[in-house]
């Protein structure tokens, strides 16, 4: 008896130490610079489920926090956003907060970058944050829109509106991307499965270098990690047109707010789009590549107690795009007769992509606990034919729509990740999980000769298809931990690991018919298997020479995943040879520094990344079979700054630069039955320099509508760059010059608008046998947002 007392007791004692923790209720205030009460102004605990709104006092009052230190994050409309370290304790007294106005110091920015909710300027790692202030002031309605604000980041538009993203001179050469994109903690499988319209946006973070142990795959060149609106206890709406030349037209309307006060949250928003293309075809006289979409993001939030919410989310885009892949037959022809085309063979693109997700957040006394299931999928085909020779003649055409059965990509995927707790007042920081996916891709994909076919092709069998048919299923786990350990109060030193298993199995069909005959097989079903695993370290030091400043050197390394090659078009080239995942190695010191408190900020970063085992096509001989092979190494050295300024009231400057040298220590391929050796040669998709200015002045009207004047210039410049890997295809360096300006206010917004005012003609991407698409010609127009 005496025993099962005593080990009763032992539990308590154990239950008590361990999970006891002192609950404090807590009040404050929250007011301007001079002392007045700012209503409505939203409090947030980070990391936590605790936050609440202040009353028309300013007042707000949060019940039964545990005791600890924890970073408040204080915003308000018209004020620049606060970031405070706050140490909760029991008979403390009231929390006085003092917000100061947004045109006389710049926002604190919140980041999830290394998955936990942290101030950007304490990090060691480079990083670009754009509120929502400055989505808005940019213009920005899709991610490629972020080129060059971000210092040595190019995005760029192929022809069919799926984003090519390099940064840092690690760059998509293969069809998996080298930059990984989150949106609201989803990871965006591939190109495929991602939506690029940019909606009710929170924030967008932009991670630099390699972000292998947090990440995992495809994070080679950084990370894009979107953040939509979600809903609170505040009801908010907001409703927007923009009209402007080339018929564009987008329509956004959205909604957040509380179905049950302190329970249950709504969130809806919907963004209609459409233009008419910005080209002509000379073939049939008429318009081409006039798209419209429709995109929905919808949330659904129970909060069932303090501890622990639950977030389900929806997205869907829509898109319908009337004349695809408007592409001249080379850069000289593009830049020859601009946005003229001659193709005889039109269609349209249909575009359906589906993203959905489950997240349960605990916030304990003990850990943090996340889980995120997701589930993604795209449908996309053409109508009719494509044009694949981009010419009048009925040579090449591309013909996949076969069903619903097919050339639709489906991607499930679960994280389940585990923290130390927002109250924790110990040295150790760290965060721990695993990560699973599986992929379905069926492509079926047929390439049809016309009656003008040998012009192209001598041995091609007119009014006959090439049938290929590849279907691959993959599946993946991930384990990754990483600990953040402050050695003194000023030095903090990181470390972390993940460890990545893929396997991928691809199967092959390869078919030849001529008119109405029955196929003839010319590649039997057949597969292949491979497998794949990667090592992700990172590691870090970290000194903040004072509250406001610090310095940071780190490694981190990346990889692209592996593969196995698809059946093409041309019989003669190869299928089913594996190649091996491509890996990263990012070396980075940097500084961050915030000055004349918090209106002037500026970080600088250098940065040395090895990449081995880079993924290169390549021609084998004597057989004549192209495959994906790791045969090549690349080295990428430069350097980054950032200088925000808010020096006089309503005044603000921005300006971002970048430095990339990327070249191919060892690059040999295949072309015409011969090796080729590139060697020394600059990487693709990668300009050597990005700069950006902007300047931005708000003259204050007054009134209780705070009405503002706001007159906006900006300039981009991007240094030249190569599109093919033996740096024949180049666009020389160009400028970009947009402005904008208008009447803000808290209830509606008016500017008018204009982007590439010189209308620059140059060429946004190129395919490596020349076809190319030109970049936006000149647009404008008028913006018009009301909001409540």
């Amino acid at each position: 008896m005496n025993k099962k007392i005593t080990l009763t007791i032992g539990c308590l004692f154990l239950y008590v130490s361990l999970f006891a923790q002192t609950l404090v209720s807590i009040k404050g205030k929250i007011t301007d610079t001079k002392g007045a009460a700012i209503p409505a102004a939203s409090i947030f605990f980070l990391n936590t489920n605790y936050g609440t709104s202040a009353n028309k006092n300013g007042e707000f009052t949060i019940g039964s926090i545990p005791a600890g230190k924890y970073t408040i994050r204080v915003s308000a409309l018209d004020y620049a956003t606060l970031n405070q370290m706050v140490t909760i304790a029991d008979g403390q007294g009231d929390l006085q907060l003092q917000l100061s106005p947004a045109d006389r110091q710049l926002d604190a920015v919140t980041v999830t970058a290394q998955k936990q909710e942290e101030d950007p300027q304490k990090l060691p790692l480079s990083i670009s944050t754009i509120s929502a202030k400055k989505v808005q002031d940019y213009k920005l309605w899709n991610i490629r829109d972020i080129t060059a604000i971000v210092p040595n980041l190019n995005s760029a538009n192929p022809g069919d509106n799926r984003n090519v993203t390099g940064i840092r001179g690690i760059a998509t050469t293969s069809y998996d991307p080298a930059v990984a994109t989150y949106i609201d903690g989803v990871n965006q499988f591939s190109l495929d499965t991602y939506i690029a319209q940019l909606q009710d946006i929170e924030r967008i973070e932009v991670l630099r270098g390699p972000q292998g142990t947090l990440y995992g795959r495809n994070a080679m060149g950084g990370v894009i990690n979107i953040i939509t609106k979600q809903p609170t206890n505040d009801t908010h709406g907001f409703a927007g047109i923009d009209y402007g030349n080339y018929n564009q037209q987008r329509y956004n309307l959205g909604l957040r707010t509380p179905l049950i006060k302190d329970k249950l949250f709504l969130g809806v928003a919907g963004l209609f789009t459409r233009q008419n293309g910005f080209y002509h075809n000379d073939f049939n006289n008429s318009r081409f590549d006039d798209q419209h979409s429709f995109t929905g993001n919808y949330y659904l939030k129970y909060l069932a107690n303090s501890k622990l919410s639950l977030t389900l989310n929806v997205k869907h885009a829509a898109n319908r795009n009337n004349g695809t892949f408007p592409l001249a037959i080379s850069p000289a022809d593009a830049l020859a007769t601009p946005f003229v085309l001659n193709q005889n063979t039109t269609t349209q693109l249909v575009d359906n992509t589906f993203n959905s997700s489950l997240s349960v957040n605990y916030s304990g006394t003990q850990f943090n606990f996340t889980s995120q299931s997701a589930y993604q999928s795209n449908y996309r085909y053409y109508k009719t034919p494509i044009d694949g020779d981009f010419s009048p003649i009925d040579g090449i055409s591309v013909v996949n729509n076969y069903g619903s059965n097919w050339n639709k990509v489906q991607v499930g995927t679960q994280e389940f990740r585990f923290s130390s707790p927002a109250s924790s007042t110990s040295a150790f920081k760290w965060i721990a999980g695993t990560y699973g996916f599986y992929q379905y891709n069926p492509v079926k994909q047929g390439t049809y000769f016309g009656q003008d076919a040998a012009y192209i092709d001598p041995n091609a069998v007119p009014n006959s298809t090439l049938l290929n048919i590849n279907t691959l299923k993959s599946y993946g786990v991930a384990l990754f931990g990483q600990g953040t350990y402050s050695i003194t109060e000023k030095l903090d030193a990181t470390i972390g690991l993940r460890y990545d298993y893929e396997h991928k199995k691809q199967f092959i069909n390869g078919q030849f018919i001529i008119g109405n005959d029955e196929p003839m097989i010319i590649r039997s079903d057949t597969s292949s298997k491979a497998h794949f695993t990667a090592l992700s370290p990172k590691a870090s030091l970290q000194y903040h020479v004072n509250t406001t400043s610090g310095i940071y050197g780190s490694y981190n390394r990346g990889f692209r995943a592996g593969g196995i090659s698809q059946l093409a078009s041309d019989p003669s080239q190869g299928a089913l040879y594996a190649y091996k995942p491509e890996f990263s190695n990012n070396f980075e010191i940097g500084s961050k520094n915030t000055f004349l408190n918090n209106r002037l900020r500026f970080n600088v970063a250098l940065f040395y990344i090895r990449v081995a085992d880079a993924q290169v096509p390549t021609l084998i001989t004597p057989e004549l079979l192209t495959v994906t092979r790791n045969a090549g190494k690349l080295r990428s050295k430069g350097v980054e700054a950032e200088l925000a300024f808010a020096p006089l009231k309503g005044l603000e400057a921005e300006y971002n630069f970048g430095y990339t040298d990327a070249k191919y220590t060892n690059l040999v391929v295949g072309g015409n039955g011969t090796e080729v050796n590139l060697s020394g040669n600059r990487q693709v998709y990668t300009p050597r320099i990005t700069s950006m200015l902007a300047l931005q002045y708000g003259y204050e009207i007054g009134g209780s509508q705070n009405i503002k004047l706001v007159a906006r210039g900006e300039w981009r410049y991007l240094g030249s760059q190569y599109y093919d890997l033996a740096n024949q295809i180049e666009q020389k360096g160009f400028s970009v010059f947009n402005t904008r300006a208008g009447i803000s206010s808290k209830r509606l917004d008016v500017f008018f608008w204009e982007s590439n005012i010189g209308n620059k003609r140059y060429i946004d991407y190129a395919y490596d046998f020349g076809a190319s698409h030109l970049g936006t010609p000149r647009i404008y127009g008028v913006s018009v947002a009301g909001k409540f």
